[in-house]
């Protein structure tokens, strides 16, 4: 009468997609931005240790509270929970180790700039490009197919990439892959002995010093969900050089030069010297006080600033552009492990849980951590769940291996809360940010782009 748990099966270490992952949906644009066509996916994962001995219901219950029990109960019946490859149907199942878990659900992704992504030098082991701003690098959080490693693959072929250093989703400029494992090992090595030289330019409030101005402010991560950090006597050191190139009367150009690779570092460092990047959608805002950050007075505690932030995008409707969603503010807990706590899956595919942060940043050269949080579609409560008839209402668009073909994606999903949700998009102008990556350097490389427009001299808003 025991439940058999099949042995684990050989997942594998590296970031690979193909032809298949490609194919789940397509791209269409609008309005100036780049938008995906939504698709079904299928979120995995093994059974957490803290999740032996516990049934699937308690879990949901207590760790995926951004839905009610009705939402799991009626996705189980339209046979999107499968445990060990085998429909769910009774929720009391008591978890064992090595249990697999597969949940279906409908993806919406957030739109992104139009601007194509250009190739700025590719040969045998690296492909060097210039990040348009709002692109994730990889898949993240509600991120797959708007990312720079999905764009790459499906519409210039590059596949099979590392990632030797990230941007933040925000931030343009240059970016490099290896093509080969030896290439990545032998670039990294150079980033861990800090012989990667990286200069950014970007364009802040007020009159900025003439003079070079170090700043050496240690920094704190407040919230990895949300993707926000500070400085602190207790967050980690880090040094940044500023030198300032332009001023036309409110804004300034200016060349950062850090020495050092903490979460948004850049960011925060100018936000403490009193000139925020002037359309930073974090580290300008008035949640920040009057002073905006200034000097490291706030007047919060990190959870009222977090409340504020999120109470300022809400009322600008732009949640879109801090990276988060509404579902994102139902889940309750922050971890330092999980950005979505209470609400997420780890999954055997890379990434952190958003594309603004957690850990990925502006200027942090790592390698990709192999994980990936994942929530569930969230879920409309004014739809009475338990009554949804099984085999019409809550069969699937597409396919039950998470493909949707050109008729199932304009279908609505009746458990998919984004399917009844009107949001409004957008503009080109919101998803960039004057922050930009002009150039790296290591010991047998250096690899420049083009001054993008807002930092000429002459540039007015």
């Amino acid at each position: 009468g025991e439940r058999y748990v099949p042995p684990p099966r050989k997942l594998n270490a590296g970031v690979s997609f193909g032809a298949e992952h490609f194919a789940e949906t397509s791209y269409y644009f609008e309005g100036g931005l780049r938008k995906v066509r939504p698709y079904y996916f299928d979120f995995r994962t093994y059974c957490k240790g803290r999740w032996v001995g516990r049934s699937l219901l308690h879990v949901f219950s207590t760790e995926f509270r951004a839905q009610p029990l009705s939402y799991y109960r009626a996705a189980a019946r339209a046979g999107r929970l499968c445990l060990n490859e085998q429909p769910v149907r009774d929720l009391d199942v008591v978890l064992k180790n090595n249990d697999f878990l597969r949940n279906t659900v409908h993806r919406h992704e957030p739109p992104v700039t139009a601007q194509p992504i250009h190739i700025l030098a590719e040969d045998n082991e690296v492909v060097v490009v210039d990040k348009p701003s709002s692109l994730p690098v990889h898949p993240c959080g509600r991120f797959r197919h708007n990312t720079v490693i999905f764009i790459l693959g499906k519409e210039h072929g590059l596949r099979e990439l590392h990632t030797l250093h990230r941007l933040d989703r925000m931030t343009s400029g240059v970016l490099m892959f290896a093509k080969t494992a030896a290439v990545s090992k032998r670039i990294d090595e150079q980033v861990r002995q800090r012989q990667l030289e990286k200069e950014y330019i970007c364009r802040v409030v007020g009159e900025f010093p003439e003079q070079e101005v170090v700043c050496e402010e240690p920094i704190l991560v407040v919230s990895y969900k949300v993707g926000v950090c500070r400085v602190d006597p207790k967050g980690k050191p880090c040094q940044t050089l500023f030198q300032r190139l332009s001023y036309n009367g409110s804004t300034s150009v200016v060349r950062c030069l850090p020495r050092t690779g903490r979460t948004h570092q850049i960011r925060v460092h100018l936000q403490f010297l009193g000139h925020p990047i002037v359309n930073d959608p974090i580290y300008n805002m008035e949640a920040w006080g009057p002073d905006r950050g200034k000097g490291g007075k706030i007047g919060k505690t990190d959870e009222e600033l977090l409340k504020a932030l999120v109470e300022e995008h809400c009322s600008k409707q732009s949640l879109e552009v801090l990276g988060i969603g509404e579902d994102d503010l139902n889940s309750s807990g922050e971890s330092k492990d999980c950005g979505n706590a209470g609400g997420c899956i780890k999954s055997a595919e890379a990434g952190p849980v958003n594309g603004n942060s957690c850990p990925a940043e502006d200027e942090r050269d790592v390698k990709d951590p192999k994980r990936n949080d994942i929530a569930a579609c969230p879920l409309n409560s004014d739809i009475n769940l338990e009554t949804l008839d099984k085999d019409k209402e809550l069969s699937l668009c597409g396919n039950q291996d998470g493909q949707t073909g050109e008729k199932g994606w304009e279908e609505k999903d009746p458990l998919c809360l984004e399917c009844r949700t009107s949001r409004r998009d957008p503009s080109p102008k919101e998803l960039v940010m004057f922050l930009h990556a002009l150039r790296y350097k290591g010991a047998d490389f250096e690899y420049c782009s083009s001054m993008p427009e807002w930092a000429m001299e002459d540039w007015e808003e």
